[in-house]
């Protein structure tokens, strides 16, 4: 009884081992099959990471482009109102309307990942939008620039024709005259953009003027004496033209070259009748009687909200033969001095509509010939302190009230300017 059971149970343990060895073999190639999967699965998971880092690598770049893009626009939009400040104060157009800039290199704006180079083409090509900023008439366009000039000068002086005897004994005639002069300058002109860093201009001044001279001999008998004497008509046509020398970035400042002519289309001093008794003229002129050029050089740098500006100019009065009889005296060659002048100051924009300006301009004129002699007065000159109120009225036209104060004896006293610029 024994052994048949011994029998059937190793029949069964053998049929037992024989089905856990089938599921061992079935698991196992189950096993042998999931392995290449799962090396491929661990494969593309690392290549997503990796082109996941790749990626934020890409967008912190592309996001460091975009930051220096809007750096780049904030830098414009502040020379913009810089530019904008400064044209209120020159009397120009706000509109800037510059030029296109030529082709920058691409290396510069480019990131330094290797596959770089087409995600900045944008970035790149919106930098090349920008453009050379410009503070002269824009090309194509006329700004019609008239003005209202008012000038007001008094002088007093005091004159001794004899000699001295003690220090408070003078022998001889004391002459004191006061003389009030006041010109009313209505100046029509306009400049001409020839290209955007090039214009030209013209100007046609009518002038009216009144002089009212005092004149008091101090003798045994002093008597008040009254002249006075008026004159208007066309003053001297000027043409000009100016060029930028550059085109600067950031914060570089503009130079800017001028060449002024000057004629003598209106009525000089040597061209009016005297009063014999007074040996005055009896109507006063409208202009120098001198052909003049004048170069220049001026530089302006915007530091906003602030704008400083300085110029030199020198002024050369080209001589003449008047060959005529003015008043009771013969005059023959005449060579007037020439002039040095310098100017500087600065402008503060107060808004996007209005500015505000001071500025200082001096002038030494030298000393004029008669016959190849030298007058023997002194040289003279010239210093004047102004300011200047703009405000743009609208898109094409600015108002600008210039006040100036004399600060030397042979400077008007006071000048105001109204100016009226208008772009077309």
């Amino acid at each position: 009884m024994n052994k048949p059971v011994t029998a059937a149970r190793k029949r069964t343990s053998w049929k037992t081992r024989i089905g856990l060895g089938a599921l061992l073999a079935a698991q196992f190639g189950q096993a042998a099959a999931a392995a290449p999967e799962q090396a491929e699965l661990d494969a593309l998971r690392l290549q997503l990471e990796a082109q996941s880092k790749k990626l934020t690598e890409q967008q912190q770049l592309l996001e460091a482009e975009l930051r220096k893009l809007e750096q780049h626009k904030q830098s414009l939009q502040e020379t913009r109102r810089s530019i904008e400040a400064m044209q209120l104060q020159l009397g120009m157009p706000v509109d800037i309307n510059p030029v296109q800039v030529s082709e920058a290199d691409a290396s510069k704006y480019r990131g330094r990942g290797p596959d770089s180079a087409e995600r900045v083409d944008n970035v790149l090509d919106a930098v090349n939008l920008f453009s050379e900023p410009s503070i002269m008439t824009p090309k194509g366009t006329f700004v019609f620039d008239p003005y209202l000039q008012y000038v007001y000068n008094s002088s007093d002086r005091l004159s001794v024709i004899g000699f001295s005897v003690l220090n408070a004994v003078l022998i001889g005639e004391i002459n004191v005259s006061q003389a009030n002069r006041t010109n009313w300058i209505l100046n029509l002109g306009g400049r001409y953009g020839v290209t955007n860093r090039f214009e030209v201009e013209a100007r046609v001044p009518y002038i009216y003027r009144t002089d009212d001279t005092l004149a008091r001999s101090i003798t045994s008998t002093s008597q008040n004496e009254l002249f006075s004497a008026d004159g208007n008509g066309i003053g001297d046509i000027e043409l000009a033209a100016r060029y930028q020398l550059n085109a600067p970035r950031d914060d570089g400042a503009f130079y800017i070259a001028g060449l002024r002519f000057k004629s003598r289309t209106g009525k000089d001093v040597y061209e009016v009748e005297y009063d014999p008794l007074f040996n005055l003229p009896t109507e006063l002129a409208t202009g120098s009687g001198f052909y003049s050029l004048q170069p220049s050089l001026s530089g302006v740098l915007p530091s906003d909200p602030v704008v400083f500006f300085g110029g030199l100019n020198y002024t050369w009065n080209i001589k003449r033969d008047v060959n005529e009889m003015v008043g009771t005296e013969f005059i023959g060659e005449v060579d007037p001095g020439d002039s040095f002048g310098l100017n500087f100051g600065m402008g503060l924009s107060l808004n996007e509509r209005s500015s505000f300006s001071v500025s200082y301009e001096h002038t030494w004129i030298e000393k004029s010939t008669f016959e190849g002699i030298a007058n023997q007065g002194l040289d003279v000159q010239l210093g004047t302190l102004q300011t200047t109120f703009a405000y743009r009225l609208n898109k094409t036209t600015n108002l600008n009230l210039t006040i100036g104060a004399g600060l030397t004896e042979d400077t008007p006293d006071t000048t105001m300017t109204l100016r009226l610029p208008m772009k077309f």
